[in-house]
């Protein structure tokens, strides 16, 4: 028994105060109103299509997302282009392909079955254009990442001068909110950075609202089908609940109460 204190104390010491610095690094992240939150919550459209816009114009140089094919913006609880937008931006990339009868490999446009072309051919291509440092994939980022939504969104807005004292390697850039308040990525936005296709003034808050949305709805795509059907269920639960009630009501009036 005095062992297992002795162990407990030493990892309450060791650990402990590792953890609160820790956390004393991380600020408060920025709070925004998600349409997609709560039970009846739903992905905005237009932002949804603003989303995908910042991400093809600012994010897909560098990030890839391998899951997401381009028939996924026609289809329903997405962004929703029409099928012939849908087809017009992947006709938009070069797709690598073959081998031909010649045994060569080719180039052609996108078609709808076609994954998100990739910024670079390989981990060790993308590592060498940014310094060592891997670009993540962006097709679930927001679920591999504590704090979801709230974590990118005050990400994309949290860069810095880095206050006094603290002295940053080359390439290297002061977040507040990320781990340990340095990121290896540059500040990609700015006030009227694009041009919105639906006329929205694209501030910085705009754009990290609309790209994040993106990123919830890419490693989410069946979110409102889950909350449509989680809807059912409780209603139905609801009416079970009723029917048993009264069922067990009228059978328990049947016998008599002892005196």
């Amino acid at each position: 028994m005095k062992n297992f204190l002795r162990i407990s104390l030493l990892i309450l010491l060791f650990v402990g105060p590792q953890n609160n610095s820790f956390s004393a690094e991380k600020a408060e992240y920025l709070k925004t109103d998600w349409s997609f939150k709560g039970l009846f919550g739903k992905f905005d459209r237009s932002a949804l299509q603003r989303g995908y816009q910042v991400y093809t114009e600012v994010c897909s140089s560098c990030h890839s997302m391998k899951y997401l094919s381009y028939r996924n913006l026609a289809e329903k609880g997405g962004p929703e282009f029409s099928e012939a937008q849908a087809k017009a931006i992947a006709a938009s990339f070069e797709v690598k392909d073959g081998p031909n009868a010649d045994g060569e490999m080719f180039t052609r446009p996108g078609k709808l079955s076609d994954k998100f072309v990739m910024p670079y051919e390989n981990v060790k291509a993308a590592q060498a254009a940014n310094g060592g440092a891997y670009p993540p994939d962006m097709s679930v980022l927001v679920k591999a990442r504590g704090g979801g939504v709230d974590y990118i969104y005050s990400l994309l807005q949290g860069y810095e001068d880095p206050p006094a004292g603290v002295s940053l390697d080359d390439g290297v850039y002061y977040n507040k909110y990320m781990y340990g308040n340095k990121i290896k990525m540059s500040n990609q936005l700015s006030d009227g950075l694009i041009e919105y296709a639906d006329g929205t003034n694209s501030t910085v808050e705009q754009m990290s609202k609309d790209v994040t949305t993106f990123l919830m709805w890419a490693a989410e795509p069946h979110l409102e089908a889950r909350h449509q059907m989680g809807f059912k269920a409780i209603i139905y639960l609801i009416i079970l609940t009723v029917l048993v009630y009264f069922s067990m009501k009228r059978i328990w009036s049947r016998i008599e109460t002892e005196v």
